[in-house]
């Protein structure tokens, strides 16, 4: 996403990293592999004092694990490394059931008993299960397709979240691959339970997701990430005929399933989808409940959609200024027209090959990298890495996206740049893309959330949205106080970008409350920011398929920096900023109420401690021997 984790939106998780071992991958695995569920089970109640808190954040950790197998995998539990996520009705049932199990054993829990760092994690665990269970009125796994989550995405993706290191984990892999027919047809049964019950994508979504895979089925088996990505499994005894039994499943069952899922979808879905001028919830019966309670998790606050609109409508008249003003002194243009005009149609200002995108998105994570120190007390230990994001997808997704480093070490975090058709890709964008998606953005807030000790699992790898994105974001200015903006086109660029997440707050309101058509939401983009035609249509189905997510961006955007303003009148000369992106940071992606508590008890423990040394200082003057 720029600007978006590729991280799935889940409860979170996470121990604190021991110093980075060297990555798993590159060795072969022992055979006495401990499977790592203790560990983690002992790290769902890290820091939690209270018992009965302690013992529902292991029992709902346990479930999440074996809930989501590809998940624990992730995260270094190899107890369920044969296993896939399962999708069908039932499953989907039990979830539900769960989900109130476990919320009605947390309010059972008196928060005024507990100790004020349990009360932080009680509240976001009773938040997070509550907007799960709000958010079921939406049944989106009936109904909707995306170019960013279907069987393409999804299982090429396969190599990345399950590092093949021996024997035994190429054995797992396999199950795991040889498990995928299942999965897809449990999908395609969702799909026909919402058919059958009249929902239904809408036809340019479910065009580009039929574009896919049906590309995918018609690509040689080798040419599949799925299999290509296995040439950097590191050798070991057995692996290659590993390697020609994952081609063969691919080559017959798995192509197969994939061949299933898009005649389904090309003859059910397909002729029943929604027109461009119903594309949003608004079209659907249960829109309304639907969209309030994603504003309601995407947020963390109490707004409604009225409200984000008019908030978005107020940045976009901001942005519209600055980006006029800095058209004026950059390429001696008048007005807002004629600034995105000329941004548009000046080939001088993009890229011309995939290698010159690749080699901008470096060298800005190189530069982050050396001014980091004097912003940051807290560092990350895990690294971060840029990578290109896969043919595959490239042609139908978003600019970049960040996916988070495993927890064991066995990979870093990855800042995913779209290098496809390079010509479209601005050079203006890419500093700030970079900052967003790497450090100080993404992984800075991410990696510094999976170390942070004495904090419970769920909190560590997962948590608010308004607040990862919100805080990407902040950091998209923050990095013009830092010096690494080269001038003021690389401003105009800043100034796009939050151009478009004050668009996003009016595109997504229109589409999904107000009921705009798909080319009301791009016109709308087209106007008041410098985004190119391309990406303005992947950005808006992305819109479209995700509803609420580009809402978390300029909220949570809006808190930091009103924290920030708050603090610093509040603490005068005593007010440091490293201090305060740590205090921000210290507590992993809080909702935006929690994080406002937190940030005005730091300033008040900032206050006193200033006052006590201010006092030292007088005093030691005072005895000083004259």
């Amino acid at each position: 996403m720029a600007a978006c984790s590729r991280a799935p939106e889940r409860p979170a998780v996470a121990p604190e990293r021991p110093e980075p071992r060297a990555s798993k991958a590159a060795a072969s695995e022992p055979e006495d592999r401990d499977d790592g569920l203790a560990a983690a089970l002992a790290e769902a109640e890290a820091g939690v004092a209270d018992p009965d808190l302690a013992a529902l954040l292991r029992d709902h950790f346990r479930f999440v694990l074996e809930d989501d197998p590809l998940f624990a995998t992730q995260l270094g539990v190899h107890a369920f490394d044969d296993r896939l996520p399962d999708p069908s009705g039932a499953a989907v049932a039990r979830r539900r059931r769960m989900r109130r199990t476990f919320l009605e054993r947390g309010r059972a829990i008196d928060p005024k008993a507990l100790s004020e760092a349990d009360r932080v994690t009680w509240a976001m665990f009773v938040a997070e299960l509550s907007w799960a269970i709000d958010e079921e009125v939406c049944r989106f796994d009936e109904w909707t397709l995306s170019a960013r989550d279907n069987p393409v995405t999804r299982w090429n993706d396969l190599p990345r979240q399950h590092k093949v290191t021996g024997p035994a984990s190429a054995e797992a892999f396999l199950a795991r691959v040889r498990g995928i027919p299942a999965v897809v047809d449990a999908r395609i049964e969702r799909l026909r339970r919402g058919a059958d019950d009249g929902l239904f994508a809408n036809a340019e979504s479910v065009r580009r997701v039929l574009a896919m895979v049906d590309a995918q089925v018609a690509a040689e088996a080798r040419k599949w990430a799925l299999v290509s990505l296995l040439a950097d499994v590191p050798a070991f005894e057995g692996k290659d005929e590993f390697v020609a039994a994952v081609e063969r499943e691919v080559d017959g069952p798995v192509r197969e399933a994939f061949r299933r899922y898009a005649t389904f979808v090309r003859t059910r879905i397909l002729p029943n989808a929604r027109p461009d001028d119903a594309v949003g919830l608004a079209a659907l019966p249960f829109g309304k409940a639907c969209y309030a309670a994603r504003i309601r998790s995407q947020t963390t606050l109490p707004l409604s959609a009225e409200e984000v609109h008019r908030i978005g409508r107020e940045g976009i008249a901001a942005t519209d200024r600055e980006i006029a003003r800095l058209g004026r002194s950059v390429l001696r243009t008048r007005g807002l027209a004629k600034t995105i005009r000329r941004m548009r149609t000046d080939r001088s200002l993009y890229f011309r090959t995939s290698a010159e995108v690749f080699d901008a998105a470096r060298k800005a994570l190189a530069d982050a990298r050396g001014a980091m120190p004097a912003y940051f007390g807290r560092l990350p230990k895990a690294p971060c890495e840029v990578r290109e994001i896969p043919l595959h997808e490239a042609p139908y997704t978003t600019i970049a996206y960040y996916s988070p480093p495993h927890p064991d070490g066995s990979k870093p975090g990855e800042y995913f740049v779209n290098t496809y058709a390079p010509t479209t890709r601005p050079r203006y964008e890419a500093r700030v893309l970079a900052f967003h998606e790497s450090i100080p953005g993404h992984h800075l807030q991410i990696a510094i959330a999976q170390e942070l000790p004495a904090v419970p699992a769920f909190r560590r790898h997962g948590g608010a949205t308004a607040f990862v994105e919100g805080w990407a974001l902040y950091v998209e200015r923050l990095a013009d106080e830092m010096g690494l903006y080269r001038g003021d086109l690389d401003r105009l660029g800043v100034a796009s970008f939050d151009a478009w997440r004050a668009g996003r707050l009016v595109v997504d309101t229109g589409i999904h409350h107000l009921g705009w058509s798909r080319d009301e939401a791009k016109k709308f983009l087209a106007e008041h920011t410098l985004l190119s035609p391309e990406n303005i249509d992947n950005e808006v189905d992305r819109y479209i398929v995700w509803p609420g997510q580009a809402l978390a961006y300029k909220v949570g955007q809006l808190e930091i920096l009103k924290l920030r303003r708050s603090v610093a009148e509040s603490l005068g000369a005593c007010f440091s900023l490293p201090r305060f992106h740590d205090a921000v940071l210290g507590g992993g992606a809080l909702t935006l109420p929690l994080l406002r508590a937190r940030i005005l008890a730091w300033a008040e423990a900032e206050k006193r401690t200033c006052r006590e040394r201010e006092g030292r200082s007088r005093r030691n003057a005072t005895e000083a021997p004259r």
